[in-house]
């Protein structure tokens, strides 16, 4: 696999992590450079370690983890935007610092990368250079996801309320993607 290859892969891979730091630069509004990096910190390192894991687990899970992969994205996303629509459409505001906490980032981070995993046991197959790839993953994504915070940040500062309940809405949508493109819809 040529340099060329995996930047598009890595690009590719990044998207989601990059949509959804939109929708964490909606909901956040007046960002720093912390949350940027707290953003490309999280979604940089789990794109960099599910591929290293299912490169270290091989092909024995590979079938276990391709069957199962869009429905837990799907399960994630659709839980973790459905709580962004109901923060958006209530009373109270949320302080910046539960939105960047570890629990919310964390899933996050998960369901962003868990098809990282796949192509990780796909790099097994191809015998890529593991250490070299993971790490061009991990930087590409770092990079956009601080860039979709920025992004989401200038778009929703004025917005915040509508700007998270659009970003809700594109999480649940991304899930409903992932899930479609799981079962063989699209």
């Amino acid at each position: 696999m040529g340099i060329i290859e995996l930047f598009i892969l890595a690009v590719g891979l990044s998207m989601d992590a990059f949509a959804v730091s939109v929708c964490k630069g909606l909901s956040l509004g007046k960002i720093k450079i912390k949350h940027m990096c707290i953003a490309g910190l999280w979604f940089g390192g789990f794109q960099a370690l599910m591929p290293l894991i299912g490169y270290l687990l091989g092909s024995n899970f590979s079938e276990l983890v391709a069957k199962y992969d869009h429905w837990i994205a799907f399960v994630l996303l659709a839980l973790i935007g459905g709580n962004m629509i109901k923060e958006a459409l209530g009373k109270e505001e949320d302080s910046m610092d539960n939105s960047m906490g570890f629990k919310a980032m964390l899933l996050l981070a998960i369901a962003t990368s868990i098809d990282a995993l796949a192509v990780g046991v796909t790099f097994a197959f191809l015998d890529v250079p593991i250490v070299p790839a993971i790490s061009f993953i991990g930087v590409v994504t770092f990079v956009l996801s601080a860039i979709g915070v920025k992004a989401g940040s200038l778009f929703g500062y004025k917005y915040k309320s509508k700007a998270e309940l659009c970003g809700g809405i594109i999480l649940i949508l991304l899930g409903i993607k992932i899930l479609l493109e799981g079962v063989g819809i699209l």
